[in-house]
C-alpha cells in the first residue's frame, strides 16, 4: 500500500469516555476488524450486540486488583510495540502467541475531572490511570505500524481514512494521531504532578526540580495580540471560576485581547466580597481605567465609569454579583466588548440581547482571590514561575509614620486604593475618594509620570463629569511600590490627596516622610509591594 498505509485488521478499545464509542465500534466490527476490549467498554458493546473479546482472553489472566491489573501484560504490549519488518520481533511474537493490534482506542480516567472536584485523597489517587497511559505510549511509539485514538473527535475521521484507503491508515495520520497522544498524556501526568505538588503533598517543595504545564484546548482563536499572530485557548486543571469556566450567553467569539483583558478583570473585582459590597471593575488593555463599591451594581458601576469615561469605551466590564437589570441597562448605554459576572438574571440578559457584539459571560462563581496558586511567564529559552499575588493587606498591619493619624475614611479609602493598584500595571498610582477609583496612572518608566497621569486623568473626568474640581481633591492614593524620592507623593499633594499608603522600604524614606508631614498628608506604610508587569 501507498503513503505508508496500514489496514486496521485487530482494534483494542478501552475508554472510560464512552462518546460515540458504540458508533465508532460497529463500523470497525463492519470493515472485519476484530474487536478486543475491557471492562467497561467490553460491556457497552456486548449490549450493542457487537462481538468482543476480552483482554482477559488474549493475557491468560483475569482483571483483578479493582481493575488495576488488566492490560499490563505482554501480549497486549507485545501486539503494540512489535516492530512489524522486523524478524526477530515478528519471531518473538509467534513464539510467545503474540497477535498485532493495530488500533488502539483509549482515553483515560477522569482524573483532572476528579481532582477538581475535591474529592477525598483516596479517591483521586484511584483515578490515576496507569495502563491507559501505557498502551497509549506504546502505541505512539511504534506510529509506524499502529494508529492511536485518544479523543472521540477523532473518531469520524479515522473512519473516513479508513474507506479511502481500503480498511487502512497513512503513516501521516498515524503521526498525527501519535503527536496528540503524547501531548494527552503530557498534559495528564503534569495535572497528576501539579495535584501533588499543590500544599506540599509527598513532602513536595517549591521550586520544584521540573515543572510541568498541561492544557486542554478550549477554542482556536482568530489571532492573537495582533492579526499576523497565530492564538488558542487552552483551559489547565486548575478549576478558578473566570473565563476558562465561564458560558458565553452571547455575542461574538471571544478574541486573544478580550480573554486576556477579562481575566484581569475578574481578579479585580473577585478582591470584593459580594456578601459585603457590591463592587464593578472596567478594564482596557489588562489596565483598570475605574473601580468602585456601590450601593448595588448600578451605583458601582456609575462610580466606577466616572473615574474615566472615556477610556471605558470599547472596555472589560466584571461585577462580583449576579448582574440585574438595572445594571444592565445602565452599562448598555455605552459600548462594551465584553461582561463577565457570576451569573445574570433574565431582566439582565434580556436587555443585553440587544447588543449583539457584546459578550455576556457567566462564570459561575468569583475565583478566590487569596487562593494559593501559581502564575506562568515565558522568556527566551525557559519560563518564569512564581506564587500567585495573593497577598493582602489588614488594616491592623498599617503602620502611621507620620506626624498626622488618617481618619477612618481615609483608611478606608487607602486599603481599597492598595488593592486596586495591585491589579495595575507597575510604576502604579491610584487615587480613591468614597471607595471608588478618581484617578489612575499606570505602566510608566516613572513613577513620578504615572502621579501626573493619574491626576491629569481625573481632570478630564472633572470636565466630562462637570464637576466644579477633580475627585483627587480630598481623596487617598496608593502607590504599588515605594516612593524613591518625595518628588511623586508631592505630586500627589498637588492633586490633592490628603493620605498615602505606600509599602515603604525606600533608602530615602525619612525624606518622603518629612515631605509629607510638611505637606500636611497622613501616611501609612503596608511593608508589602505589589508589582504588576
Amino acid at each position: 500500500m501507498s503513503h505508508g498505509v496500514r489496514r486496521i485488521a485487530r482494534a483494542l478499545l478501552s475508554v472510560s469516555d464512552k462518546t460515540g464509542l458504540v458508533e465508532f465500534a460497529a463500523k470497525l466490527s463492519e470493515g472485519g476488524v476484530t474487536l478486543i476490549s475491557t471492562g467497561g467498554t467490553a460491556a457497552a458493546l456486548r449490549a450493542a450486540g457487537l462481538s468482543v473479546t476480552d483482554v482477559a482472553e488474549v493475557t491468560g489472566f483475569p482483571e483483578m486488583m479493582d481493575g488495576r491489573i488488566k492490560t499490563l501484560h505482554p501480549k497486549i504490549h507485545g501486539g503494540l510495540l512489535a516492530l512489524r519488518g522486523d524478524e526477530a520481533h515478528q519471531k518473538a511474537m509467534r513464539e510467545h502467541g503474540i497477535e498485532g493490534i493495530d488500533l488502539l482506542v483509549v482515553n483515560l480516567y477522569p482524573f483532572e475531572e476528579t481532582a477538581a472536584r475535591n474529592v477525598g485523597e483516596a479517591e483521586t489517587i484511584e483515578n490515576i490511570d496507569i495502563g491507559g497511559p501505557a498502551m497509549i505510549r506504546a502505541a505512539a511509539k511504534n506510529h509506524a505500524a499502529v494508529a492511536v485514538v485518544i479523543d472521540p473527535a477523532d473518531y469520524d475521521g479515522v473512519l473516513r481514512e479508513m474507506a479511502a484507503h481500503g480498511g487502512g491508515t497513512t503513516l501521516a495520520t498515524r503521526r498525527a494521531l501519535a503527536a496528540r497522544a503524547y501531548a494527552r498524556t503530557a498534559a495528564y501526568d503534569a495535572a497528576i504532578a501539579a495535584w501533588f505538588a499543590r500544599d506540599g503533598k509527598g513532602g513536595a517543595s517549591f521550586p520544584p526540580p521540573r515543572h510541568t504545564l498541561g492544557g486542554s484546548l478550549r477554542q482556536p482563536l482568530r489571532y492573537g495580540e495582533n492579526p499576523h499572530q497565530r492564538a488558542a485557548f487552552y483551559v489547565t486543571g486548575d478549576r478558578r471560576f473566570g473565563v476558562a469556566t465561564a458560558e458565553q450567553v452571547q455575542g461574538k467569539e471571544l478574541s486573544y485581547n478580550n480573554i486576556n483583558d477579562t481575566d484581569a478583570a475578574y481578579e479585580l473585582v473577585a478582591e470584593f466580597d459580594p456578601r459585603h459590597h457590591a463592587a464593578v471593575a472596567i478594564i482596557k488593555h489588562a489596565n483598570p481605567c475605574g473601580v468602585a463599591i456601590g450601593m448595588d451594581l448600578k451605583d458601582a458601576y456609575r462610580r466606577a465609569l466616572a473615574c474615566d469615561p472615556v477610556s471605558a469605551f470599547g472596555g472589560i466590564i466584571a461585577l462580583n454579583r449576579a448582574l440585574d437589570g438595572a445594571a444592565a441597562e445602565e452599562i448598555a448605554k455605552i459600548f462594551t466588548e465584553v461582561i463577565i459576572a457570576p451569573d445574570a438574571d433574565e431582566d439582565a440578559r434580556r436587555i443585553l440581547s440587544t447588543k449583539k457584539n457584546l459578550r455576556l459571560l457567566i462564570a459561575g462563581g468569583l475565583p478566590d482571590a487569596g487562593a494559593k496558586g501559581e502564575t506562568v511567564r515565558q522568556v527566551s529559552g525557559g519560563f518564569l514561575l512564581q506564587d500567585r499575588d495573593n497577598g493582602r493587606v489588614a488594616r491592623e498591619t498599617l503602620r502611621v509614620v507620620t506626624k498626622r493619624t488618617p481618619s477612618e475614611a481615609e483608611i478606608a479609602d487607602m486599603l481599597f486604593a492598595f488593592v486596586v493598584a495591585k491589579h495595575v500595571k507597575s510604576n502604579a498610582i491610584v487615587y480613591a475618594n468614597a471607595l471608588a477609583t478618581v484617578g489612575i496612572g499606570a505602566g510608566q518608566m516613572s513613577r513620578v509620570d504615572s502621579a501626573r497621569i493619574a491626576a491629569w486623568k481625573a481632570q478630564e473626568a472633572a470636565r466630562e463629569g462637570g464637576y466644579a474640581e477633580p475627585l483627587t481633591r480630598g481623596s487617598s492614593v496608593a502607590s504599588d511600590a515605594f516612593f524613591p524620592f518625595p518628588d511623586g507623593l508631592l505630586e500627589t499633594a498637588k492633586a490633592g490627596a490628603t493620605a498615602v499608603i505606600q509599602p515603604g522600604g525606600s533608602v530615602r524614606d525619612d525624606e518622603v516622610i518629612k515631605a509629607a508631614d510638611e505637606a500636611g498628608l497622613a501616611m501609612v506604610f503596608t511593608g508589602m509591594r505589589h508589582f504588576r508587569h
